[in-house]
Order: C-alpha cells, then structure tokens, then sequence
C-alpha cells in the first residue's frame, strides 16, 4: 500500500507479507531513503522477514512492515503521524504496528489517536513501553545459544564481543553482555551514542567504525546492531569472529553470503530469530501486557536457536535455511 499525505508530507509505503498466522504484526520504519523504489524494496524484504520471526517466536501472526519516506529529524510531526495512522487503520485491522528504526514509543502514541491497531505505546497509554529492552534480551539468549552450541557453555563471560550499533537495542545489549562477563567493543556512526553507553560502562572499548571492528584482534562475536545488509562478501572475507548474532534486520546483503561464513567457520545465527524479543513484547500488549509473561516467551529464544543449529547440522544446510524450513512448515500447517 502507498500511502500519500501532501498537507503533512507523509509518504509511506505498507507490506503486508503473509496473514496465514493472523493479523501482520511489524514495526514502522522512518528513514531516508535515496528512492522511492529503495523504500519499497525494503518495506518487501521485512515484511517476509517479519512473517518468519513471528512464525518461529510461536505467534499468531503474520508478517508486514512500514517504512515512511523522509530524514525523521526534520519531516516527522504530529500531524504526520496522525495521517500515518489513518492508512494503517483504512486496513481494518490486517496490519499492526509498532516502533522500529526512527520511530518511539512517544511516536506510536501519537499514531494511536487514528488507528486503534497500534502497539508498542507507552504504559500511560495502555502499552507496553519500548520494545528494545526484550528485543536486545533475545538477542543476547541467541548468543547463550551460540556460545554453547560453539563453545559448550550458554555463556559470554571471557568472550570478545563487537557490537557495531548501539542505539535503541545495542546498548541494552552492551548491558547484558558486561553483566555476563564479556569483553566488550562498541562503535556507532552516531558520536552522541557512544557517549551514552561510556556514561554508563566506561570500561567499554571503542573502534573508530564497522570495518576497524570487524578486524578486532581476538574478537570471538561479532553484533551487528544497525541497519541491514551488515554481513556482505568483503565482511565475510574480514572478520575475525566465530559467532554472527545481532539485532539488526535482514543482515546478510545476499543468501551466498551465509554460505561464505559457514565455510570460515563462523557461526552465524538467524537474525530474525534472535531478535524477536520485541515483536514478542508488542504482541503481548494486544492482550494486556505483562513483562514476567512477555519476558518468559522471550527466554526461549535461546531454545529455538539451538534447535535450529541442530536442524542445521542434521539437513546439512546453512542455520537460515533450517529456520526458514521450520518456520515455513508452520506458516504452511496454519493454512
């Protein structure tokens, strides 16, 4: 769906994926994108990526993702939002959104007012708040998971890890990592969120960007935290971790690529599998949301990741392909 709003500037694109589960559930990206085709092709991409994680997180629902046109420091307003919410509501209800890239819990609050299929508010407005906290606690589960599928031992403590990102997720990540014993790397192309996290961890080790971070002598995980298409051939043939497993969506630039890692040895860990700890929170809130509960459901992230890294060595087959093979026999028993 292209949606239009000359009085507010609004311009946005909707995917919807797959309802074969239920309702498509998928955050709202707001990001400025060299094209219109550009926005589209990334409203598709994590629309299908969106069906599979809520496939394998155990939801009832489908997948679709919105992204709207625009640089969201200077075009995002309140009367955009409102109009936002408009399209999204037109749909009667086979979309729900939620945050993602660019867009807050304040944001979805403001999308709300027009469109009662909005999640991802905050507690005053019926919500469950940001949805970061348990995506970057699914994240990290995925890490337990790849630790002791690699090394033995659901743990991180003695272990290097690079988190390229550390915004809304990366740095409750970095949170969890240190409290877990790991060495940790940071960088971020934002200076003002590396500050943040040194504010709070100042034993937290910088690299000037991706690539200086990639090459990190002893690096044992590497985190990619940001936006898509992270993991690209010259990447694969760079980095110096065992472990791939991060919260950014769509990370591999093209299937081959998870082909090249296996084949250095590096483990890499779906990302629409370990970061569905929000996705989890925000379908919690359609049905009164409770954290313990929310929070449980998100530990098993750790459980279906190392089921995968089975499924994987048993087909002999790639992890994202074993977890595409399991989540698409689900989408197919639903229909």
């Amino acid at each position: 769906m292209l949606c239009q709003d000359r009085e507010s500037g609004l311009r946005a694109v909707i995917a919807i994926h797959s309802t074969a589960l239920g309702p498509a559930l998928g955050g709202t990206r707001f990001h400025a994108y060299a094209s219109d085709e550009e926005a589209v092709h990334d409203a598709l991409n994590l629309a299908r990526g969106m069906s599979y994680k809520n496939a394998l997180a155990g939801l009832d629902h489908g997948g679709g993702k919105a992204v709207i046109i625009g640089d969201p420091d200077t075009l995002k307003s309140e009367e955009l939002l409102l109009a936002y919410g408009r399209f999204v509501a037109s749909l009667g209800g086979r979309y729900v959104t939620a945050c993602d890239v660019g867009t807050y819990v304040r944001d979805m609050d403001v999308v709300s007012r027009t469109c009662q299929w909005t999640t991802g508010r905050s507690p005053e407005n019926g919500g469950a708040g940001d949805s970061s906290v348990l995506t970057a606690f699914g994240v990290f589960q995925g890490m337990r998971a790849s630790a002791r599928h690699l090394w033995g031992a659901s743990t991180l403590r003695g272990r290097k890890v690079g988190v390229s990102g550390v915004g809304k997720v990366g740095h409750h990540l970095v949170t969890h990592l240190l409290e877990d014993g790991a060495e940790v790397v940071i960088t971020d192309v934002r200076q003002e969120s590396v500050e943040r996290v040194l504010a709070t961890h100042p034993e937290v080790a910088v690299a000037a960007d991706t690539d200086a971070l990639i090459r990190t002598t002893g690096l044992d995980v590497y985190a990619p935290c940001a936006l898509g298409g992270a993991l690209d051939d010259e990447t694969a043939r760079a980095l110096t971790a065992k472990v791939v497993c991060g919260a950014a969506n769509n990370q591999l630039a093209h299937p081959g690529v998870e082909k090249d890692l296996s084949d250095r040895g590096i483990l890499y860990a779906p990302d629409y599998v370990v970061n569905a700890g929000g996705v989890i929170q925000v379908a919690d809130e359609l049905h009164g949301f409770d954290f313990a509960r929310a929070k449980a459901k998100a530990t098993l992230i750790q459980d279906t990741t190392l089921a995968i890294f089975e499924r994987a060595q048993s087909d002999g087959v790639p992890p994202a392909v074993a977890a595409d093979r399991i989540a698409e026999q689900r989408m197919a028993d639903a229909r």
